[in-house]
């Protein structure tokens, strides 16, 4: 079965959410437990917590179909030693606070090199930060997402993919979120069927489907292989819809979080319908 829904607002508090996905139809969602572009926040009451899952109990999602996402500011291939500091006491609040909600999923960027140290030694530490953080926390696991390739950043190649998750000691917490767009872009064409089937079958003979933890779901605004990270609405961009039946109709992609992040928000109840359309 899938489980399609988008990345909604937890503003008010992160109770909100799970009722901003049933507004808009979804049977998953992704949310920001805290503020993606700060440092620091309140830890999550007791009073949210009870909230946020007698929510989730009510809209009918099952907490395994919860994609967070840590914030933007986290670097766990930083290369030098404050930054990654700061970085690991950051994403092993994010892991604690995923625990606290009951959920089983972080989703994060692995992060950059920012030209100072290899791309292997910077995919090293973030293998490193990994194990640093399931080792300070129980039940969730740790989803890095696949990257455009912008700038210094790190998991735009599977081959980057395989070699993080190669050096984490727990493979049982560690998974990987594909985002349609940032696949598209770092050069992995998905526009036909037949293209779909050389990329995921590439994913498969590189990573393997036992770590798809999680999908976003985003048509592209720039050209295959452009390595720019810009998303566009299903349908608008240079990727096409293809992908996306492709996928409806695939059961590897059957009962993990299906997450649009398309860029008008207005529409995601219309993107949701859409996908499931494609089914059958």
């Amino acid at each position: 079965m899938k489980y399609v829904g988008a990345h909604v607002s937890a503003s008010g508090g992160v109770e909100n959410a799970p009722l901003n996905a049933r507004n808009i139809g979804a049977r998953a969602f992704a949310l920001f437990t805290k503020n993606q572009r700060q440092w620091h926040a309140k830890p999550l009451t007791e009073k949210s917590i009870e909230a946020f899952k007698a929510n989730l109990a009510e809209v009918g999602i099952a907490p395994e179909h919860v994609l967070p996402h840590d914030s933007y500011l986290i670097n766990l291939g930083h290369p030098e030693q404050e930054g990654i500091q700061k970085s690991r006491d950051a994403f092993i609040d994010e892991m604690q606070r995923c625990e606290q909600l009951g959920l089983k999923l972080l989703n994060f960027h692995p992060g950059a090199h920012l030209t100072k140290i290899t791309e292997e030694q910077s995919l090293d530490r973030v293998a490193e930060s990994i194990n640093i953080a399931l080792d300070a926390t129980t039940n969730v696991v740790a989803v890095i997402e696949n990257t455009a390739g912008q700038g210094t950043t790190l998991g735009y190649t599977f081959e980057h993919l395989a070699h993080i998750i190669d050096k984490v000691e727990d493979k049982s917490r560690v998974g990987v979120c594909l985002d349609t767009c940032h696949t598209f872009t770092a050069g992995y064409d998905m526009r036909t069927s037949d293209t779909c089937e050389q990329t995921f079958a590439e994913f498969e003979r590189i990573v393997g489907f036992e770590f798809l933890s999680g999908m976003h779901l985003n048509d592209s605004k720039p050209e295959l292989g452009s390595r720019v990270d810009r998303h566009e609405s299903l349908g608008k961009g240079k990727l096409g819809l293809e992908v996306f039946r492709y996928i409806m109709n695939d059961d590897r992609f059957d009962d993990i979080p299906l997450i649009l992040e398309t860029i008008d928000s207005d529409i995601w109840a219309g993107e949701i319908r859409l996908l499931y359309s494609f089914q059958g």
